[in-house]
């Protein structure tokens, strides 16, 4: 394994770990600035929606530069958001920080798909994707709770300072052992946008907003879920999305793997188990036991589809894959958005805490016949067509 990779995993980590532990340590910072939980709710939301326009806007930005002064730029930005997050003496400037460090998420994500794959050799360039988003998949394991826990006892600040510290193993990490390869050839801005012209990338984009949106419309609301239906304490839940993240390591790490072989089959088998057993998560979520088993499921097949969704978007935008690459990772923050959007409301219509696990059966199960058509088009595109005699 190249050692770059470690690098951009250490990168992946940090911001998979400052992207959720805002959530564990929310109450704490809302009663520091003397807001209610809701306003303090805007540090999650701003997030969201800094990742889903800082993906294009930094990427179109650095096609001006190489790819690893872009990613070495990225984690800067990383650094000073999160520092000015820890220091911030009034709300403003809290969600300002959290804002500045969000626009490093996407593109980070999407430049280093690139950098990850042009490491390795072609039959493994999923394997190499998976590998960088193993560090955020273990912030969800690790991170999180232990930020959590961290800002619970120490207090918020001290977690957002350890957050900005692993920021700076990061960038030392990338400045070190990455690769420098030089501005990529030939690609401007507008070879960039070219990708676009092809339906296949905005499939792909389709496929990861609903794929993985189906997975947030259940785990945004699993807190009520597992306490009022699946009868856990409420300090259990803090366990049970270690347990979620656990399956998002290991799904990752398969995904990754069977993609290389077989991406499409494995894309076809993880959307369709993940749609059934969202489906199934409105049974089993009355049972405790079934539930813990249920909430690791989902994790593990909601991450399996990320190496290969990531991986097809840079085999269509062979050309320039950059951008393509980072509006990915932007759709699936758009599809966070969405589906928890969606999970609210049928919980609003009085149909359950359970309820948005169908949401999240059907938003995968569209995601499913979208990939048949990605695979069809893919086929008839390689057909040769017969010449006239």
């Amino acid at each position: 394994m190249p050692l770059a990779l470690v690098a951009l995993a250490i990168g992946a980590f940090g911001i998979g770990t400052t992207e959720f532990v805002i959530m564990g340590v929310l109450p704490e910072v809302a009663a520091d600035f003397g807001v209610t939980i809701p306003t303090a709710g805007w540090l999650v939301t701003g997030y969201a929606l800094g990742v889903v326009l800082g993906a294009p806007l930094l990427t179109v930005l650095g096609t001006r530069v190489s790819r690893k002064k872009m990613l070495m730029a990225l984690m800067g930005l990383f650094i000073v958001g999160n520092a000015l997050s820890a220091v911030a003496p009034v709300f403003a400037v809290m969600l300002t920080g959290r804002i500045v460090a969000s626009l490093a998420h996407g593109a980070f994500f999407g430049v280093g798909s690139v950098v990850a794959a042009g490491l390795v050799a072609p039959e493994k360039k999923a394997s190499a994707i998976s590998l960088m988003f193993t560090g955020l998949t273990l912030a969800t394991v690790v991170g999180v709770p232990g930020g959590t826990l961290i800002g619970q006892s120490a207090g918020w600040r001290v977690t957002f300072a350890i957050v900005t510290a692993l920021g700076v193993v990061g960038l030392l990490g990338v400045a070190r052992l990455v690769p420098e390869t030089g501005r990529p050839e030939g690609v401007t801005v507008r070879t960039e946008f070219a990708a676009f012209r092809n339906v296949q990338v905005w499939l792909a984009m389709a496929m990861t907003v609903l794929g993985y949106g189906g997975v947030f419309a259940a785990i945004t609301y699993i807190a009520p879920m597992m306490t009022e239906v699946a009868g856990f304490e409420a300090g259990s839940v803090t366990w049970l999305l270690v347990l979620f993240g656990l399956g998002m390591f290991a799904g990752n790490l398969v995904g990754g793997r069977f993609a290389d072989r077989a991406l499409m089959p494995m894309l076809f088998t993880s959307l369709g188990a993940l749609a059934l057993t969202l489906l199934l998560f409105t049974f089993t979520a009355h049972d405790p036991v079934l539930a813990a088993i249920t909430l690791t499921l989902v994790g593990a097949l909601g991450f399996a589809t990320v190496p290969p969704l990531q991986k097809w978007v840079l085999d269509q935008a062979t050309a320039a894959p950059t951008l393509a690459s980072a509006a990915n990772i932007g759709a699936f923050n758009l599809g966070n958005a969405l589906a928890a959007w969606l999970g609210g409301l049928v919980i609003t219509a009085g149909l359950g805490y359970t309820s948005p696990n169908w949401v999240g059966a059907l938003l995968s199960g569209t995601a499913l016949l979208l990939s048949f058509l990605a695979a069809h088009l893919d086929r008839r595109a390689k057909t040769p067509v017969p010449e006239l005699v």
